[in-house]
């Protein structure tokens, strides 16, 4: 993601790492997903261009790590298995304008969402909402937490022991206000959601994912099929 010309030890044009898309909906989709990146990286050199030409590699580069099982690739196992477990496509929670983000939501939303802002503890609204369903993302709906991992941690803010799919936030170092703290993004809205605190004994996994509730929207287990939710109903009951 961040080598021009490069991957592992190899160095040439031909290992620009790029997408390449075939259609304007997928374009929007890369670029979408491609900007999110660029904003939290400080280097992204992947190039993003539509598809004009494509050639099979040759028959030993075919399913390359198969045949040897000793070969290097630039991408990690578990970042491979990370995409084979991955259960919820960020493709279809796609972030919408910075105009329509900030016509959709109130002054408190846009704050905590894109400006990193907190709401006050116990005075948010679902620091103590306990119904059955899931949590989105408020700014593009992508599935965040359940109901089932949601417990009372008495800090103020709405507690969950895990996310229902670990891709779907992204831990970055935060270093304001005179701490290191992990702060949680959205991976396909990139809003701020909250903070990451471990060691928490209280917590089924010890881990305490502190989120504010103007970062979410919540889904009734009953309202989940009909607004295209049902696929994670198991993650609820």
């Amino acid at each position: 993601m961040t080598l021009t010309n490069a991957q592992g030890h190899d160095f040439g044009s031909q290992y620009q790492t790029g997408i390449y898309y075939t259609n304007q909906h997928d374009q929007k989709i890369v670029e979408g997903i491609a900007n999110i990146i660029r904003a939290r990286s400080k280097k992204f050199a992947v190039e993003i261009k539509p598809l004009e030409r494509f050639f099979e590699a040759e028959e030993y580069h075919q399913d390359y790590l198969d045949k040897n099982p000793r070969g290097y690739c630039h991408i990690a196992p578990r970042e491979f298995k990370e995409v084979q477990e991955m259960m919820i496509d960020p493709g279809q929670y796609r972030r919408p304008s910075e105009e329509e983000i900030q016509s959709k939501l109130t002054h408190q939303q846009f704050g905590v969402t894109q400006q990193a802002d907190t709401e006050p503890p116990f005075r948010n609204e679902y620091d103590k909402h306990f119904e059955k369903g899931i949590y989105v993302d408020r700014v593009t709906g992508e599935p965040l937490f359940s109901s089932k991992d949601k417990y009372q941690s008495g800090c103020g803010w709405p507690s969950f022991s895990k996310p229902i799919d670990p891709a779907v936030v992204v831990p970055v170092r935060d270093l304001s206000h005179g701490m290191v703290r992990t702060e949680i993004r959205s991976r396909s809205g990139n809003s701020h959601l909250g903070h990451l605190f471990d060691y928490e004994s209280n917590s089924p996994t010890g881990n305490r994912y502190c989120m504010n509730s103007a970062s979410l929207r919540f889904i009734a287990f009953d309202e989940m099929e009909a607004l295209g939710y049902g696929y994670l109903k198991r993650f609820v009951e």
